[in-house]
């Protein structure tokens, strides 16, 4: 193996120790369900804020996104765009009434409990559901974070180590699970602290210096012409570098940009960020946070989509590439890693540089599967073993179920990604789509909408997440998905239609209770 793969690997090396071995600190401090799921409800500002959105930003922001606009330019990033304002509406809407309204419902510890708690829900039905659609999209999106870290070992030493990407695939998943078994939430989010800084300066560092090199002696639009991509040339570059046209001069479709604005639906039902208003200290920090993560938010997704435009300029050879067979070898969702190897190298130091950089996708696939895990774990041992098999549990026995869930989800998620050739936005997309519009719409009604009810609720969710079924799965139109057939993200036909059915189920059966709707009006002025 060569010197600077050496040296890649000693930051590699440095970086996993140091993340197991604040998962060994955290494991004294785990005491309870509420240590290991919710860290004793303590969050400060800055690691709530880092810790959400480190874990929402996966290898897709480093590697998925990058890729795109790499390949297809600007147009891409109306994904961007919609993340951006769905995480603003998230922070405003939700953190804070999220936050009151899950301790005054029972201390509620999950997503799932908070359902439970808030439409007394006393056959536990609600909380079923959902914790079986968490367990089901989290494989998914867990894989997605598998598959993120196995390509960039592969891409790294794939000439050199043979089954690179198995193996990469087996480091990311080892590591991940034992910090994550040891030291629960707390470890969880001090990680994703450090990770979440980590992806912000590597994100932002390296596409500045890519930059500068590139246009040392040549303009940009000169540089992003040079480079031949198979069919993905660039015949207009105004086209390329404009948020409504292609590469190609012809216009971004409706659906595109629909598709792409819709991604923000999808926060209002992510359990691993949402669960993250619920751990805050206080009402001031929820403030903190806020601003925080919105900063972080705004740099890191303008930064990843920079990257895709740099790194087609500036990269010496095309990601994607036509083999013998004349079968097109897509390589594109690498953009991020090869713009760091190619910038950081020469010398023992820049190499050890790229390397911690590198640590920054790194960090990215890690800071999301850690939190899905959790989340997972805590769905199934508190919402399902606890909640509704075995009632008498006690904390221990219920701690163990949930270690032994993070186990078994981390090997489905292994078996899903062993797929080398799966892609990271793909698998995202897919898990994105079945959160948002399951549990998205419910979350908004169940915080704001006072005639909301447990019938509602629950013909809601399961709207959601069987529309997105259907539609990115289901071959209907001559033997396609509905989603490849019409253009249209999944997430953007099933939040509105999950929506509209839980107003309208709700609307027409029982009222809720007095008891209910006391606890509804009560949030508003709730000082916690």
């Amino acid at each position: 193996m060569s010197t600077d793969k050496v040296i890649t690997l000693v930051a590699f090396g440095f970086y996993l120790v140091l993340m197991i071995l604040i998962g060994v600190f955290y494991s004294k401090k785990t005491k309870n369900n509420e240590d290991y799921f919710l860290g004793g409800r303590n969050l400060g500002g800055w690691t709530a804020a880092l810790s959400a959105q480190a874990s929402d930003m996966s290898g897709w922001l480093l590697m998925g996104l990058p890729g795109s606009i790499y390949l297809a330019g600007t147009g891409e990033m109306w994904i961007a765009i919609g993340l951006l304002i769905g995480t603003v509406l998230n922070w405003f809407l939700v953190s804070s009434r999220l936050r009151k309204y899950t301790i005054v419902a029972g201390n509620s510890l999950t997503i799932p409990s908070f359902f439970e708690n808030r439409y007394r829900d006393k056959r536990g039905i609600i909380k079923i559901v959902a914790a079986i659609i968490i367990a089901v999209f989290f494989a998914v999106y867990t894989a997605s974070a598998f598959s993120s870290g196995a390509k960039l070992f592969a891409t790294l030493f794939g000439d050199t180590i043979e089954n690179a990407y198995t193996i990469g695939l087996a480091i990311a998943a080892v590591v991940i699970l034992v910090y994550t078994l040891l030291g629960g939430f707390k470890a969880v989010c001090t990680t994703d602290f450090i990770q979440g800084m980590l992806m912000l300066v590597a994100i932002l560092a390296v596409p500045i210096v890519a930059y500068m090199i590139m246009t040392w002696d040549q303009g940009f639009s000169t540089a992003l012409v040079a480079q031949t991509v198979p069919e993905h040339e660039i015949t207009d570059v105004g086209g390329f570098l404009s948020l409504f046209q292609n590469g190609d001069g012809s216009p971004i479709s409706a659906s595109s940009i629909i598709s792409g604005l819709a991604w923000g639906l999808g926060y209002f039902g992510m359990p691993h960020i949402i669960i993250r208003f619920m751990a805050i200290k206080n009402e001031a920090e929820v403030k903190k946070s806020r601003k925080i993560a919105i900063i972080w938010v705004i740099f890191s997704l303008a930064a990843a989509c920079f990257v895709g435009l740099v790194a087609r300029g500036a990269l010496h050879d095309s990601l994607v590439t036509v083999d013998a067979a004349g079968n097109l070898i897509d390589n594109s969702e690498t953009a991020f890693i090869q713009l760091i190897r190619q910038v950081f190298s020469g010398n023992g130091f820049l190499i050890f540089i790229g390397g911690v950089f590198l640590c920054g996708i790194l960090a990215a696939i890690m800071s999301t599967a850690d939190s899905q895990l959790l989340v997972t774990s805590s769905a199934v041992s508190e919402d399902l073993y606890k909640g509704v098999f075995k009632k008498d549990a006690s904390e221990k026995q219920s701690l163990l179920v949930g270690r032994i869930v993070v186990i078994i989800v981390a090997v489905i998620a292994f078996v899903i990604a062993l797929d080398p050739n799966s892609s990271i936005m793909g698998l995202v997309a897919d898990a994105w789509a079945g959160f948002g519009a399951a549990f998205g719409p419910v979350v908004l009604l169940a915080l704001f909408w006072k005639r909301s009810n447990l019938s509602g609720a629950i013909a809601g969710m399961a709207t959601g997440a069987l529309t997105v079924i259907v539609w990115d799965y289901l071959p209907l139109i001559n033997g396609d998905m509905l989603k490849n057939a019409t253009g249209i993200y999944s997430l953007a036909i099933g939040f509105p239609l999950a929506l509209l059915v839980n107003v309208f189920v709700s609307a027409v059966t029982a009222k809720p209770t007095k008891e209910m709707e006391e606890e509804f009006d009560s949030i508003k002025n709730l000082e916690v």
